[in-house]
Order: C-alpha cells, then sequence, then structure tokens
C-alpha cells in the first residue's frame, strides 16, 4: 500500500492543502473566538522578517512609526460618509465597559483614518508642519463572515502609513513612491512574489479614497491575491476633520493626504505562491532560518562538527539553526524542515565525518548532493541567492504562462475560471461590464496601461483591466 502524502496534493484540493500546510508547518491555529487566528512562532518568526524589511523601506520612505489607540469613538467614523459607509458592515462596536453602558459607543479600529485625522487636526499648524509622515505598526479588527486563515480574519496584523501634505502633486507623488519604492521593492525582492502593479476601480477602491493604487499577486491555483495598498485621500478627511495649514502666503488651507497598508495576508500569499506538495518553500532573504545544520546520530563527533558547523555559517552571514535532538528521529526532523521549507539541510552523520563531506538537500529547486564540509561557509551564500532568484523566475513564469487577452466578457470568465488571469480593454468592459463579471465571482483586480504601466487618470480609454478570481 503507497504511504499517505503529508499534505493533501495541490492539485486534489488546493484550499485542502493549504490548511494542511499551516497546521503540518505548525504556522497558525484558530482562535476561541470565530474568525481569529493564533499565530504560532514560526510564523510569527515569517512576519517579523516581514516587518523587519518592511520597516526599513518606510523609515527609508521619510516615515516615523507612532501608535494610535484600538478604541474609536463612532462619531469619529461618521465624520466621513463614504468611509463609514464602506466599514459599516465589518465594524465591531464596544457598548458597555467597566460594568456600566457607554455615553458614546466605542469601534474597535478597523483602520485609523479618522483617530490619526484627529490628531493630525491639532499636530498641523503651518507649512512647517508638513508634510508629516506617519506609520503605525497594529492590529484591526473588521468582522469577517467567510474566515480563512492569514487571509481573511477577524482580527489581523498590519502596518498603515498615514500622511497630510501641503499639495495634490506631493501627496500624488509619496503614494505612488510607497506603492512602488516600498511595496513592490519588498514584494519581489524580498518575497520573491512577481507583483502586477495597478489602479483600482472606483467599484473597488478603499472607501473614502479618491484613487487606490494596488499589488496583486497570482498564487498557484491561478487566484489573484491583494497584496498591499497606497491610496490617495484628497481632502475628504481633511475637510471632515477640519485639518487645516497656514500657507506661506497667509492663507488657510486644508492637507492632501495618504494612507497605505500591508498586512498578515502576505503570509497566505507567501504559502500559497510559493508553497509545493512537500510544504512550505521560503525566499532566503526573507527566511528567519536560511540553513538548518541536522545531527543524523547522537555521535559526541558528529555533535560538535554540526556546531562548529552553525558556528562557520553564522560568521559567513548566513541565519542558522543547529538541530542537535537526537533523541527524535531523524526522517521526522527532515520533513519538518522541509514542510517549514528552510531554503537549506545540512546533513552530518559518522559516515559523512569519515568523508569529510555534509550532505547539502536544497529545499526550493530540490535535490542533494555530498559538499566538502570545508566549501559550505563560502558556497551558501551563492546558492541562497540563487534559490532566490529561481522563486521569483517561477512565480513571474507562472503569470505570463497563465495570463490572457480576451475580446469578450464571456472569455474573461472562462479565463478565470480557468484558473487563470485575463486582460480586457477597460473600453470593452466599463462599469456594466464590470457588475456582469461579478455575478460569476470574477473581480477587476486592476486597470494597467497598454505598456503594463500604472495608468495616470482613472478610467483613461487606452487602459486594460486585469480580471480573475480572487481571495
Amino acid at each position: 500500500m503507497a504511504k499517505a502524502p503529508v499534505l493533501t496534493p495541490q492539485a486534489d484540493d488546493f484550499p485542502r492543502w493549504y490548511q494542511d500546510l499551516i497546521n503540518k508547518a505548525e504556522l497558525a491555529d484558530n482562535g476561541p473566538v470565530r474568525g481569529t487566528m493564533i499565530i504560532r512562532p514560526y510564523g510569527y518568526g515569517l512576519w517579523e522578517r516581514m516587518q523587519q524589511e518592511m520597516d526599513a523601506r518606510i523609515k527609508a520612505a521619510g516615515a516615523q512609526n507612532a501608535y494610535f489607540p484600538l478604541f474609536i469613538p463612532q462619531s469619529y467614523l461618521t465624520k466621513e460618509a463614504e468611509h463609514v459607509e464602506g466599514f459599516a458592515p465589518e465594524l465591531a462596536v464596544v457598548t458597555h465597559g467597566g460594568g456600566k453602558e457607554l455615553e458614546e459607543p466605542v469601534v474597535v479600529r478597523p483602520t485609523s483614518e479618522t483617530i490619526i485625522n484627529a490628531s493630525f487636526s491639532k499636530w498641523v499648524q503651518s507649512y512647517r508642519d508638513l508634510p508629516l509622515l506617519i506609520n503605525q505598526w497594529a492590529n484591526v479588527v473588521r468582522w469577517e463572515m467567510r474566515p480563512r486563515v492569514f487571509l481573511r480574519t477577524t482580527e489581523f496584523l498590519w502596518q498603515e502609513g498615514h500622511t497630510a501634505h501641503a499639495t495634490y502633486e506631493d501627496a500624488r507623488d509619496y503614494a505612488a513612491y510607497i506603492h512602488k519604492e516600498v511595496y513592490e521593492d519588498f514584494m519581489v525582492n524580498v518575497l520573491g512574489i512577481d507583483v502586477l502593479l495597478g489602479r483600482k476601480t472606483p467599484r473597488e477602491r478603499f472607501a473614502g479614497a479618491v484613487n487606490t493604487l494596488t499589488l496583486e499577486g497570482m498564487m498557484r491555483d491561478g487566484k489573484a491575491l491583494q497584496m498591499g495598498t497606497s491610496h490617495e485621500l484628497g481632502q475628504n478627511f481633511a475637510k471632515a476633520f477640519n485639518t487645516q495649514y497656514l500657507s506661506k502666503d497667509g492663507r488657510q488651507e486644508l492637507v492632501w493626504q495618504t494612507s497605505w497598508g500591508s498586512s498578515t495576508r502576505m503570509v497566505g500569499g507567501l504559502i500559497m505562491s510559493h508553497g509545493d506538495d512537500s510544504g512550505l518553500r521560503v525566499p532566503p532573504r526573507l527566511a528567519p532560518v536560511q540553513a538548518v545544520v541536522l545531527a543524523i546520530k547522537g555521535d559526541e563527533a558528529v555533535l560538535a562538527k554540526v556546531r562548529e558547523i552553525g558556528d562557520r555559517l553564522s560568521a559567513a552571514g548566513v541565519r542558522v539553526q543547529v538541530d542537535d535532538r537526537t533523541d527524535t528521529p531523524f526522517g521526522r526532523r527532515a520533513v519538518d524542515w522541509e514542510l517549514k521549507g528552510v531554503p537549506v539541510r545540512v546533513e552530518v552523520g559518522p559516515r559523512d565525518l569519515e568523508n569529510g563531506t555534509a550532505m547539502l538537500a536544497r529545499r526550493i529547486p530540490g535535490g542533494k548532493e555530498p559538499v566538502a564540509l570545508d566549501a559550505l561557509a563560502g558556497l551558501l551564500p551563492t546558492l541562497l541567492e540563487e534559490d532566490q532568484a529561481l522563486l521569483l523566475q517561477q512565480s513571474r513564469e507562472r503569470r505570463a504562462s497563465r495570463t490572457s487577452d480576451v475580446a469578450t466578457i464571456e472569455q474573461a470568465v472562462e479565463a478565470a475560471t480557468a484558473g487563470g488571469w485575463a486582460r480586457i480593454p477597460w473600453a470593452d468592459l466599463g462599469e456594466e461590464g464590470e457588475t456582469r463579471l461579478a455575478e460569476h465571482s470574477v473581480t477587476v483586480r486592476c486597470l494597467v496601461a497598454e505598456d503594463g504601466s500604472v495608468p495616470g487618470s482613472d478610467d483613461a480609454p487606452g487602459n486594460v483591466a486585469v480580471v480573475a478570481r480572487a481571495y
């Protein structure tokens, strides 16, 4: 009888594979309240690395980190009509505290535009105070009817940036900068995911924004995942909260604003973009552990050597972990590390010591080969960069091979239903066609220019709509 696979094969049941992997790789559990999640140490380690890489890019863009309250007065949300209407179905509202009914209900933070603008209206007095560039790492709550770990949870972790500028042009350019130089740079060069940059349609844009820029990734099942967004808020929130500044000309002017965010949804994107039937494949630049050195047996000489190898690799700049838990069978440990997607395993046993070699197993391209012990520290950094490049290449090839140019709505639905993306001229689709797509659970993920760049204006005649089924 054939041995049962550790994970449900992707081809058999992709959603089941996803859930199996989260459980078997010990990434997360469901929380006790429906829609919440418990992020386990290995999963949180992935998120911490994402935070570190993103935080460095956000700070390089001039933003500073701050923190704002979890509870928001309900009256704040009602100040911007489109914003509260967009979030109303997802709000968690607290009506009692300390055993008493509250004079005013408070909303558990779904996003922070309103409460941050209340502070901006106090902090901004003069053009000298601008631009004001703030980022927050926090949790948010949006009541989710169809929860899925990492992808759609009632509570999730994220960063949200909020800025105020003196002119429309400054705000527009900063939102575009975050979109490309922070989000795209991180997702392509660290996550190894090929993302499509574009502009959301009015139907899909953020509630209260005048323009939303998005990054869409194609998962291994051909569906789209929104990986991050950057919004131009215009002066909508400035009007609602009277956020003004004294210009150089001595006039009171409303500020122009942006907001932008990315979340633990990126962990789900990492899983579904790179994972295979053996588990995760973690990009080396992201991986909390880039190489694990495993002792095959509890021989003292072997244990001493794996610890020595660990020290050498660490000195060479590799994030390394030594696995000397020889009371656990080697095969089980090897499978566990494969499930977790550690890029490289260095396996050492008594016979390897005799030969002066170690067995090198590469998770991303696959395969195992003996390597001289003395060569490991010099070889691994190069191999890790090769593996990083391979993941991005595979992601790009997948999107290119599974994206079709179509001429009709029917063809667009067919392509999306078959597990791919479709490109159709916006002039041939329009808002009416967008509504027809939604009837088939297909959405316009974004608009792109004919040359693939981000359009310079809403619904320009030359724009192309990229449509797909999405998470």
